[in-house]
């Protein structure tokens, strides 16, 4: 297909072609971007604390409680 006299193919149109100003289109993009909030430590260190005092509560729960020993009730009686 020939191209005519003047006339550009509009899919090889550059970003510098464009009737929108990059300048503005840039500060748009910027203001229409979230916002990004800080990251808070405290629930990070709250969970971390709650599985070591578990940890810990399971630890002295296995210390204490009393062997596990399987006799036979009629192996008891005399």
């Amino acid at each position: 297909m020939a191209r005519g006299g003047g006339r550009r193919d509009p899919w090889l149109m550059a970003v510098t072609d464009s009737a929108l100003d990059p300048e503005t289109s840039a500060h748009i993009r910027a203001l229409l971007t979230p916002p990004t909030g800080k990251e808070r430590m405290w629930p990070v260190l709250a969970a971390a604390l709650f599985a070591a005092i578990c940890a810990l509560a399971f630890a002295t729960a296995m210390i204490v409680a009393p062997p596990v020993v399987s006799r036979h009730v009629a192996q008891s009686t005399p």
